[in-house]
């Protein structure tokens, strides 16, 4: 920097001290020619473009990862759906709970180069982890391993988290390079959603259309891919240390204020000293200006106390909203939409609306006088998240009225099929069922059968064609559903399964009269075989048209839809597909307008949220301000832990409307706090910071006096 002298500080400290700077007057034009030729000296940092591509990987890594990861919990670890949501945000809740421990150890000890690397060494360990243990074959404790992969993660992504765009930032000399410090927000915001794009599209194809290890799907792969992405961001970033301006860890302002309120608050207690404010009681140890911007921090936060419901609504499109896209139909006519494909919306409406609400919605509506401050429309964002789960129930609610209807505790469902050429008859005493006839390639059904206790029930077929009379003796269990079928002269039984799939795909059960050979399903489009044995229930790779047939050469074809499951009867001469649980009927698209709702109350809750807190907090709680608003994520998903642990209701949309309903109270009560809020202005220095060279040409000595972290966009 030309303009400040240089001066030797081997074995010397230098104190600077503010310097009043004239208003220029009729220089003017000048000073700016001189700014000009100033930032043409100081070349844009190449080092920033290994930061970027390390962001992307590392985002196409954890959102690759986590689209898939509550259909993985539910198919692979066979977890319920409630628990599937518990642990799905119990990840998420450490992954912005660990930004924190990042943050102090990156300002503490290791800075912030050591701490991206190491931290992001534990992050690619549990990704390689999460990949092994999904290999059915390697006989690794399923459950357990995965959930040790997922804490590596959690403790990966999250300390990280407040590091890499601080780091990204202190390679620009501030603030000759503000321009060019804001087109690298830019590149690495684009960096995040191209990032989180990408793998939200690709991860889910991984998944369910490539076979490996015996599976019908592929989830190492689909885990694989994401973390050869994690350890290719550990090398770029890597790469690019001999250009990496590196700056020694100087303490965290967040182990600062926490000594200092808990000093002010032991203090308090013992002293009788009335003042003017509880923190007071710290300014004769600690300075009146960090107790002056603790108080300016308090007033902030405490307007944060009901943002963490937001996130709580939000994160739900990882689990609540794909579990509901399980329950729908993707069949587009020409493509089938997977239900976690149905995350990559998120991403494509932000890069879209970004824009749009710059230079249109929010002009619009300030022109109407209408949300003009940034509290206003953060109220706005959180209603506008109520709406979308509001619309996420009325759709819940559709989908349960096409749910199957399973049965209670006290009653069994019953279904007989007779696959054979004959016309039989069937009698069960136990039940006062008589001679119910069913014809060749027919069945009988009957879902509410109740049972007063646990018992045997006797089934007796008789038929023209029969030499003689069948019997068999089936123990039933109140809450169960039984097929019984008639095949190579015997009669069979076997615990039937009419709920649908948690991972949505259709299920068959194939009854062949003969019972001497498996049936073949090679779905025409991939030319995949799926082997069906007798009365075993198969799910199929995906929905669509497949062609099945015999050993004798026998083909005939017929459509699987996601959500059903299908009974199909054989003998040598007949053939008959029953749809016994029907598949889905609610299109998937019906979830667009939820997405558009949630969508747009991110842009006005999560962005204009961060742009309040940089502006209202004191220069010196940037890091700590940035370290709060990421612990509103990591409550809003404890949120739902608690929630989804009581088990409060049994359906889907109850849960949705109970969201809904504390939404609306929650962003009551923030509007409340807002309307008490006084907006400051936060006075920054014209000089960012003050910079010295030594004259043997060593690493340049940095001293922040102003701006200690840039603001960016996490999503």
């Amino acid at each position: 920097m030309s303009h400040l002298p240089k001066k030797s500080i081997k074995n010397t400290t230098t104190t600077f001290k503010p310097v009043p700077v004239e208003e220029p007057k009729d220089n003017f034009q000048d000073t700016s020619k001189d700014e000009e030729s100033i930032q043409k000296k100081l070349p844009y940092p190449k080092s920033v473009f290994f930061i970027i591509c390390n962001e992307f990987c590392e985002r196409f890594s954890y959102y690759g990862m986590s689209t898939i990861l509550v259909i993985y919990l539910t198919d692979i670890l066979q977890y319920s759906r409630a628990d599937a949501k518990i642990i799905y945000h119990s990840f998420t809740m450490f992954a912005y709970f660990f930004p924190v421990l990042g943050a102090i150890l990156s300002d503490s000890y290791l800075g912030k180069f050591r701490t991206i690397l190491y931290v992001s060494m534990i992050y690619a360990v549990g990704s390689i982890l999460l990949a092994l243990t999904s290999i059915k074959l390697l006989n690794f404790p399923q459950r357990e391993i995965s959930i040790l992969g997922l804490l590596l993660i959690a403790v990966g992504t999250g300390g990280i988290k407040p590091c890499v765009a601080a780091f990204g930032g202190d390679q620009f000399i501030l603030p000759q390079q503000e321009t060019q410090l804001a087109l690298f927000f830019s590149l690495y915001y684009f960096s995040i959603n191209a990032g989180s794009l990408i793998s939200t599209s690709v991860t889910p194809v991984l998944r369910q259309n490539v076979h490996c290890f015996d599976e019908n799907s592929c989830y190492p792969l689909a885990f694989a891919l994401p973390g050869v992405l994690m350890i290719l961001s550990i090398v770029l970033f890597a790469l690019g240390k001999p250009m990496y301006k590196l700056e020694k860890p100087g303490g965290n302002v967040i182990v600062d204020v926490s000594n200092c309120i808990t000093y002010a608050i032991k203090k308090k207690i013992r002293s009788k000293d009335k003042k003017d404010h509880w923190i007071d009681h710290a300014e004769e140890k600690y300075g009146a200006k960090l107790v002056t911007d603790i108080k300016s921090t308090l007033s902030v936060l405490v307007l944060y106390l009901p943002l963490p419901f937001f996130w709580t609504l939000s994160h739900q499109q990882g689990s609540g909203w794909t579990l509901q896209a399980v329950r729908m139909d993707g069949d587009m006519g020409f493509y089938t939409i997977l239900p976690d494909q149905m995350q990559v919306v998120n991403p494509l409406l932000i890069l879209a609306f970004i824009p749009m609400f710059s230079y249109w919605v929010y002009p619009l509506l300030s022109k109407c006088n209408l949300l003009k401050t940034p509290l206003q429309r953060m109220a706005a964002g959180g209603m506008l998240a109520a709406v979308a789960f509001a619309l996420s129930a009325l759709v819940s609610i559709a989908l349960e009225n096409t749910d199957p209807i399973l049965p209670s505790e006290g009653n069994i469902q019953l279904r007989i099929y007779n696959p054979s050429p004959y016309n039989v008859s069937i009698s069960v005493d136990e039940l006062n069922l008589k001679n119910q006839s069913i014809e060749s390639m027919g069945y009988y059904e009957k879902t509410d059968i109740e049972l007063l206790e646990h018992r045997t029930l006797t089934f007796r077929l008789s038929c023209a064609a029969c030499e003689s009379v069948r019997n068999i003796s089936v123990p039933v269990k109140g809450g169960n559903s039984y097929g019984i079928y008639f095949a190579n002269g015997e009669i069979h039984y076997y615990l039937d399964e009419i709920a649908k799939s948690e991972i949505g795909f259709p299920r068959v059960r194939t009854l062949d009269y003969s019972a001497d050979e498996n049936v073949t399903y090679t779905m025409e489009t991939y030319s995949v075989a799926v082997l069906a044995g007798n009365d075993g229930l198969v799910s199929l790779e995906e929905p669509g048209k497949y062609e099945f047939g015999r050993r004798n050469g026998e083909r005939f074809s017929f459509k699987f839809s996601l959500g059903g499951i299908y009974t199909v009867m054989l003998n040598e001469k007949q053939h008959k597909v029953i749809t016994v649980t029907k598949p889905n009927s609610v299109h998937m698209l019906w979830l667009l307008p939820q997405y558009v709702f949630i969508t747009a109350g991110e842009i006005m809750f999560s962005i204009t949220g961060l742009e309040f807190s940089y502006s209202q907090a004191p220069s010196s709680m940037k890091s700590l301000m940035q370290a709060c608003w990421l612990l509103t994520t990591a409550f809003g998903n404890l949120i739902i832990v608690i929630i989804e642990s009581a088990k409060i209701f049994e359906k889907q949309s109850n849960d949705f409307f109970l969201y809904t309903g504390l939404m609306v109270v929650d962003m009551i009560l923030f509007t409340f706090l807002a309307m008490k809020y006084k907006y400051v202005t936060v006075e920054t220095s014209e000089v960012e910071e003050l910079r010295e060279t030594n004259e043997d040409g060593d690493d340049d000595k940095v001293i922040r006096i102003g701006l200690d972290n840039p603001t960016y966009k996490e999503k």
